[in-house]
């Protein structure tokens, strides 16, 4: 997924990119927090309006697709393990693997599948506010969160939190040019675990940390500094009608518990 920063729209017309980011960022905390405790019908509702979202984004499906292709293994291995560790009375199968005889139950079914939809939406929200968002749209926000609170620096905090998100994409994209390259030396058929995790992170740290090198001294010479003239924000009609929505969303999702 290290390719997510990829996808800023070139058509500033659309209507998730014209939203203001003060906005998106309150509605990424908050819908996170309504997933955390939605159940199944919750889930299911707030599934199908974040794809009508994904559709009216024109975001490319092939491409998210294969950006995800990772997490879903990552999702695979969470079922897996909430599936073996979760008790139940409801018995739905038993596996008998040599000496050991684990049980899969009906409970711990439904409680793996629940954990990996709620961490799959929460991640596709991730998605969209990263696909919609500008590294210096983030700045300007956090800035504006952060500048009636005391004592903390609000602009060197944004500089920080901007960087860091245009900086972990390349992390992540550095990691799999590096995995490439093992495989075409042939280290993945070395048998030794702990030579293949050496051989893959020091070449991966090393070149990380030229590229951050480099980045600070390209920084530095073009006189960079976190004391910047930051546009103002200003919300619009578009900007408090998502809100309603949002919040309509969500009472219609604790409604969906009840």
């Amino acid at each position: 997924m290290g390719e997510l920063t990829n996808h800023f729209f070139s058509d500033k017309s659309c209507w998730l990119r014209r939203i203001d980011v003060r906005f998106k960022m309150v509605f990424l905390v908050f819908l996170s927090l309504v997933i955390i405790k939605a159940n199944f019908s919750g889930l299911l509702l707030l599934f199908l309006t974040q794809s009508l979202v994904f559709l009216a984004s024109r975001i490319s499906l092939k491409k998210t697709i294969k950006d995800f292709r990772f997490f879903f293994f990552f999702l695979m291995f969470i079922f897996l393990a909430q599936t073996l560790s979760v008790s139940g009375k409801n018995l739905l199968f038993q596996i008998h693997l040599f000496s050991l005889e684990i049980h899969i139950t009906q409970e711990a079914v439904a409680t793996g599948a629940l954990v990996c939809f709620r961490l799959f939406l929460i991640v596709v929200l991730g998605y969209l506010f990263i696909s919609s968002t500008l590294s210096s749209e983030v700045k300007m926000a956090v800035t504006w969160f952060l500048k009636p609170v005391p004592l903390i620096p609000e602009n060197r905090v944004a500089t920080m939190l901007s960087l860091l998100m245009r900086f972990l994409p390349l992390i992540l994209q550095q990691a799999g040019e590096t995995a490439a390259a093992q495989r075409a030396r042939g280290v993945n058929n070395r048998k030794n675990p702990v030579y293949r995790f050496m051989k893959f992170t020091i070449p991966m740290l090393r070149r990380t940390f030229l590229r951050t090198n480099d980045l600070i001294l390209a920084m530095e010479a073009r006189g960079y500094s976190e004391k910047r003239t930051i546009k103002k924000l200003s919300a619009n009609k578009l900007d408090w009608l998502s809100l309603v929505i949002v919040i309509a969303l969500s009472l219609l999702v604790m409604l969906a518990q009840m």
